[in-house]
């Protein structure tokens, strides 16, 4: 399934045609809604900007399937999340990100009060963050 915009380039019968070649749907955002899917947004662009996302493009299904696996394992088990405190989403989902954030506090303080003359700003926010939000504005309301 590829889901996108509504834009021309993702409903030309070229791209059309070959997505039906690999067996490939198509799915789409709704008409004039820019963030339809904030979420599915936010992942396109961090596929996209991965420092190994091939730039020629895959040449089967499966070359592609094999990657979308591989690119997942990393960002749930791998990659830190600025979002939330630089741990990866398993630890968080593990509940063991509090422990990593109260070492990562005791490093910085100990590292901090050996040389106070290397920090110029206050010390890193490592405290645990109850709840994540793409959109806050709008999970308020």
């Amino acid at each position: 399934m590829l889901h996108s915009d509504n834009g021309e380039p993702m409903r030309s019968c070229t791209l059309l045609d070959k997505m039906y070649a690999l067996g490939v749907l198509s799915s789409y955002f709704r008409p004039r809604v820019s963030n339809d899917n904030p979420y599915s947004e936010s992942l396109s662009r961090t596929i996209k900007y991965c420092p190994w996302w091939p730039e020629n493009g895959f040449r089967t299904i499966d070359e592609a399937r094999s990657w979308l696996s591989r690119f997942t394992r990393w960002y749930n088990l791998e990659h830190k999340h600025s979002g939330i405190k630089y741990v990866t989403p398993d630890e968080r989902h593990r509940g063991i990100d509090a422990q990593i954030l109260e070492a990562r506090k005791t490093v910085y303080r100990g590292a901090h009060k050996r040389h106070p003359e290397r920090w110029s700003k206050q010390l890193r926010d490592w405290e645990l963050i109850q709840a994540v939000y793409l959109n806050p504005e709008k999970e308020a309301a």
